[in-house]
């Protein structure tokens, strides 16, 4: 069987083959209507180039890596999607990392995307060590933090406030009447964990309720280890409320509330954090802080992108995003006078 070439699909195209190499390589230099000329006939020949010759002759692959922290989190499949749909209309591919918040597997990860050649890595850190992105700027490798500030002028990052996420829950949480609060987190080494319980803790300063807190640190963040913090919580004094630092914690922990005889909202108001699409079809619908998680792929997609292909032209930024608060029926708390 012959191989097609790339001078096959321009003389079907009717193009040169350059142009064929600027629709591969360099999507956003073609005409649309060139542009779908061009792959309709590569669909049509069947035409596949030969990967590692090209990436050997740029230096560089046509592909990002995307680091996360938890993939089981649909908050970062949500982030992966808006990533994906820009890097796939560029004509790039996207590499897929988990660190499950631990650096040594983040290292090992990194390492592979430099051996794939990559162009650049969106990333969210599994600590606040600058060494991994060092080592990446080293191998002339660009990187835009996600999901993560960044504290630099020469660095983009695309984050939402989390502080400012953290005031909105206790806030709404303290207008219900509650006056003993508990936080159910994942490692506080996490960034967004600590930022959460900050923006708790000023709240809390707010209204002169300093100490009136409980804190209850799970190894991960998913519903197994919230059911397993509401047993914690059912086994001592309860709580007017809970703060769980992600959906995911919150639902564990309205699962085990429920199952020991808790009335949620009425004995303990919950609200958790992300706004995933679960939240909203639980049993007892979450009250939560509305993330971006969509546009934060897209914005910090763009952004590497802008750097990788207009290196001495980009405008490094940090974009932050302000959270919404979602009211639903997990912290619409009745009194009964």
């Amino acid at each position: 069987m012959s191989t097609v070439s790339i001078k096959d699909v321009a003389e079907r195209a009717r193009v040169s083959p350059g142009t064929v190499s600027n629709t591969l390589n360099r999507p956003e230099r073609v005409a649309p209507e060139t542009r779908e000329r061009v792959q309709r006939a590569i669909r049509e020949l069947g035409f596949v180039r030969h990967g590692s010759a090209s990436t050997l002759r740029a230096g560089r692959s046509r592909s990002i890596g995307l680091c996360v922290l938890d993939i089981a989190n649909p908050f970062f499949t949500d982030v992966a999607a808006g990533v994906e749909d820009v890097a796939s209309d560029r004509g790039y591919a996207v590499i897929l990392g988990n660190s499950a918040g631990s650096r040594a597997r983040e290292d090992r990860n990194l390492l592979v995307l430099a051996e794939q050649r990559v162009m650049g890595v969106l990333i969210t850190p599994a600590g606040e060590d600058p060494a991994p992105l060092e080592a990446l700027r080293e191998r002339g490798i660009h990187a835009v933090l996600l999901d993560h500030a960044a504290h630099r002028p020469d660095q983009c990052s695309v984050a939402v406030d989390d502080i400012a996420g953290g005031l909105l829950a206790t806030r709404h949480l303290l207008d219900t009447g509650t006056e003993r609060i508990a936080y159910v987190t994942g490692p506080l080494g996490i960034r967004q964990c600590h930022e959460r319980q900050e923006g708790m803790r000023r709240a809390l300063r707010e209204r002169g309720m300093r100490g009136r807190v409980a804190e209850i640190v799970m190894p991960e963040m998913n519903a197994r280890n919230g059911q397993r913090a509401a047993e914690k919580l059912v086994s001592g004094p309860l709580p007017d409320a809970v703060f769980c630092a992600n959906d995911l914690l919150a639902l564990g922990v309205l699962r085990g509330l429920l199952q020991a005889g808790v009335r949620v909202p009425d004995d303990v108001a919950l609200i958790g954090y992300d706004d995933i699409e679960f939240a909203a079809a639980s049993a007892v619908t979450l009250s939560s802080i509305r993330q971006p998680t969509y546009q934060l792929g897209r914005i910090a997609t763009e952004l590497l992108l802008d750097e990788c292909d207009n290196p001495g032209g980009h405008a490094h930024q940090q974009i932050m995003f302000q959270p919404e608060l979602v009211i639903r029926e997990s912290s619409m708390r009745t009194f009964h006078v």
